[in-house]
């Protein structure tokens, strides 16, 4: 157990601090006060938001300010509460409320701006969960100062930690090191997205030199995000120099695999070429390929789930050194083939309206933007042949099953406009033997 004489000191203030105001009169008026704030706050946001929100979307605004309104109109819980401490806190003090002590009603007003400030100017971070963490932490750290306890609690956990050699590891340390590591991290990854952005609008580089700048500048970032942020915490790198030296002997002793299915998954997850949910598909693997959905991303390994409800656990090296034809990056949109041919006595034009209706009434799977098109492609020996063009978003869901769909609804389509399907015919002949004289 550690002992810290900050620790204990923190404690007794606390408990001084509780004896002297939760049993008071005053106090339990002020909490009543804040409870009815809230439980108002949370009708008022109950009986406006839902009307608020058919408001915002007459505007037709773009996804991103759309969902920065709703995010702030999710407010009105804290703001409505907001208004009613303050003006309860105004009448608390007057002469006729015979100057209620209102210390506590003021700092939970103090909070509650706090949380409605904090959240107006994280909107910029798009990602919600990076967004929500944020706005708790700036807020955790703006409630200790307003209690002022800031500086007690930083020395509490300053006095919490272990001594190794010359270098003295607190918890203070530890928590300043994350927050530093995940905020800069996530600057890093912010600034190298908006500057390949601007590379790859390059026109005078190649695709090719447009990539690569991209992959140097976002390993660089990182990089250097993840240096500033462990040595912000107090940490020297070179404690790092025996452990880099034992993993160094067993990389030689054969870990080669597994650092390189390490380095190749981290790889994945920063160029963020294949995520969970992506469809792909595998040449080779399992025989003929492999087809599914990605399942979950390790530090070794990939897992695909197929169809058949089998997982493959692809090494993260394969994605890296092999093809991987990626369904769903980008776009979720697929474009499926079926061929087929008809007599000659119809008319195409028609056979290629009545294909295109079919495909797109079959199955609510096929999406009418882009617009399922049929093509006439050949003359053959016995038919007019087509390819029927079709386009879904959820692959996941099976490819032959809706090809198989779409070629039913061609079957009634033909049989109901009397178009018929031809097959080759064949004539044999039978000759008598000729007879030998």
């Amino acid at each position: 157990m550690f002992e810290s004489p900050q620790l204990h000191r923190l404690e007794e203030q606390s408990m001084t601090w509780l004896h002297m105001h939760m049993l008071s009169i005053d106090f339990a008026l002020q909490l009543a006060l804040i409870g009815v704030a809230l439980l108002l706050g949370a009708a008022a946001r109950k009986k406006l938001l839902p009307k608020v929100q058919p408001f915002i979307d007459k505007f037709g605004l773009h996804y991103r300010t759309k969902m920065i309104v709703n995010n702030v109109c999710r407010l009105i819980m804290q703001i409505t509460a907001f208004l009613i401490i303050m003006l309860g806190a105004d009448i608390a003090g007057t002469d006729l409320a015979g100057h209620i002590n209102m210390t506590f009603a003021r700092a939970v007003m103090a909070l509650l701006a706090a949380w409605v400030a904090i959240k107006l100017i994280v909107q910029f971070i798009e990602n919600s969960a990076v967004r929500n963490l944020f706005a708790i932490t700036i807020w955790t750290v703006a409630a200790l100062g307003i209690f002022g306890i800031l500086d007690e609690t930083t020395d509490a956990l300053d006095s919490l930690g272990i001594t190794l050699g010359t270098f003295r590891l607190s918890a203070l340390s530890i928590v300043k090191g994350i927050l530093a590591l995940f905020m800069l991290l996530y600057a890093a990854l912010f600034l190298s997205g908006f500057l390949e952005r601007k590379v790859q609008s390059a026109t005078s580089l190649t695709i090719s030199s447009r990539v690569l700048i991209g992959k140097i500048i976002r390993v660089t970032l990182v990089t250097f995000a993840l240096l500033i942020g462990v040595t912000s915490a107090g940490i020297d790198l070179s404690l790092f120099a025996v452990f880099s030296g034992a993993l160094g002997l067993g990389v030689g002793f054969g870990l080669q695999k597994g650092i390189s299915n390490l380095f190749s998954g981290m790889m994945l997850l920063v160029d963020k070429s294949i995520k969970p949910g992506d469809v792909i598909e595998l040449p080779g693997v399992g025989g003929e390929g492999t087809f599914g959905w990605v399942e979950h991303m390790g530090a070794r390994y990939t897992e695909i789930i197929t169809r058949d409800n089998k997982s493959y656990l692809i090494p993260n090296e394969d994605f890296i050194t092999k093809q991987v034809v990626n369904w769903s990056h980008g776009s979720t949109l697929i474009r499926i083939e079926v061929k087929f041919g008809v007599s000659y006595r119809h008319n195409p034009h028609e056979v290629k309206a009545i294909a295109e209706a079919a495909s797109v009434s079959c199955d609510k799977r096929v999406v009418a933007d882009p617009a399922p098109v049929c093509h006439l492609t050949a003359f053959g020996d016995s038919s007019l042949d087509f390819k029927l063009r079709f386009w879904i978003k959820d692959a996941e869901k099976g490819i032959t099953n809706i090809r198989g769909a779409v070629m039913l609804a061609l079957w009634d389509a033909f049989k109901e406009n009397n178009i018929d399907i031809p097959y080759p015919h064949r004539e044999v002949y039978i000759h008598e033997a000729v007879k030998k004289t």
